[in-house]
């Protein structure tokens, strides 16, 4: 007898779908300022003389940075007895258009107020196209005046306080009605002329950290007025990756940079001067009375112990270049002292730095250098 197939019911199971669980973006947030988007956070610092120029500008523009050429004494680069502003126009002309020709990324300039020929390296810039001005060593009170009908430059102004940014915002919005692009907050840990008295560069009150924290207070109350937003952008000192986390959990859009690209491939500077970032030590860095009355923290050389010691380094002044600089009681040229050194010249000039200079091991590519941030940016987050 046969006995009928038995066939087990199919059992259909009901379909399960993993609930969808959106995980932290692994990478470095934008900077936007205006119309201005850069793919990664980072400016990188304008440091004269010489020091940025198209060469560097361009390589961080093209890794999706802000690329900054300094205008400060711009012409001594090439021509020691640039005795007048016409070639230092030119000489940023030539920059500017080289870094353009380069790079169809974000370009900036960064002009210093306490320059003598500040008014014709800010109309280059705005002439030129430059994409956004970044200007302090004094306050830029009547920068949004020297833009001209259909001028897209942007205009982020250099403070080490709350009460300066108050300060500028109020005059431009009163005078121009104009508010700031952005502002960068430069803390005392950065290198060259820093905006703070001696005493106070070791002072907990005057950490980079409650710098930022100041000054988006401070431009809160105008941002909510206008209906716009002023990013804040975190100077001096930061070094790696996780000092640019720390700095936009704290409030900040974006971190300035100067030391760290002094040591790349691009850096427009001699490779003697970038070598003496890497060699230098925690006990090399020191604070230097500056002969336009500021301090400044710089890599020691002979130079500087020359000085130091009373030696007067006698000069020809071709171009009063600072505003602030007495000819006749200054015991040296600072535009030559730093001239000679971005040439190599270490001997006959000092180089400028942050306070993290020591940390400095290796001189790598622009490419290699932002890639080394995000990654410590990625591995830094809570």
């Amino acid at each position: 007898m046969k006995l009928p197939e038995f066939k087990m019911p199919e059992l259909k199971m009901p379909e399960f779908k993993m609930p969808e669980v959106k995980l932290p973006e692994l990478k470095m947030p934008e900077l936007t300022i205006g119309d201005l988007v850069a793919k990664v956070p980072i400016i990188q610092g304008g440091m004269g003389v010489g020091i940025s120029l198209s060469g560097l500008a361009s390589a961080v523009a093209n890794e999706g940075g802000i690329g900054v050429i300094a205008a400060a004494m711009i012409g001594f680069r090439d021509n020691a007895a640039a005795k007048d502003s016409e070639a230092h126009v030119k000489a940023l002309t030539r920059e500017l258009r080289a870094a353009r020709d380069n790079s169809d990324g974000i370009l900036g300039v960064n002009i210093m107020v306490a320059l003598t020929n500040f008014a014709d390296m800010v109309r280059t810039s705005v002439k030129e196209g430059a994409d956004i001005i970044f200007s302090g060593a004094g306050l830029p009170l009547d920068l949004p005046g020297y833009l001209t009908d259909g001028a897209k430059t942007k205009l982020a102004p250099i403070v080490s306080s709350g009460r300066a940014a108050k300060i500028i915002t109020k005059k431009w919005l009163s005078k121009f009605d104009y508010l700031p692009d952005a502002f960068v907050v430069e803390g005392p840990k950065a290198g060259g002329h820093l905006g703070f008295k001696v005493e106070q560069l070791d002072d907990p009150d005057f950490r980079l950290e409650k710098l930022v924290e100041e000054v988006i207070e401070a431009v809160r109350p105008f941002e909510e007025q206008t209906g716009r937003r002023v990013p804040v952008i975190a100077a001096g000192g930061v070094y790696d990756g996780q000092d640019i986390r720390k700095m936009l959990q704290l409030g900040a859009s974006g971190v300035q940079m100067g030391t760290r690209f002094v040591a790349t491939h691009e850096c427009d500077a001699d490779e003697r001067f970038k070598q003496s970032f890497v060699d230098a030590t925690e006990a090399d860095v020191e604070i230097i009375k500056s002969p336009v009355g500021l301090p400044g923290r710089a890599v020691r050389s002979k130079f500087i112990d020359a000085v130091r010691a009373g030696k007067r380094k006698p000069f020809r002044c071709p171009f009063h270049c600072i505003k602030t600089c007495d000819i006749e009681k200054s015991p040296y040229c600072i535009a030559s002292a730093l001239t000679n050194a971005v040439k190599g010249k270490l001997e006959h000039g000092f180089a400028f730095a942050g306070s993290n200079v020591h940390r400095v091991k290796e001189i790598i590519s622009v490419h290699e250098l932002i890639a080394s941030l995000k990654t410590e940016y990625i591995g830094a987050r809570a």
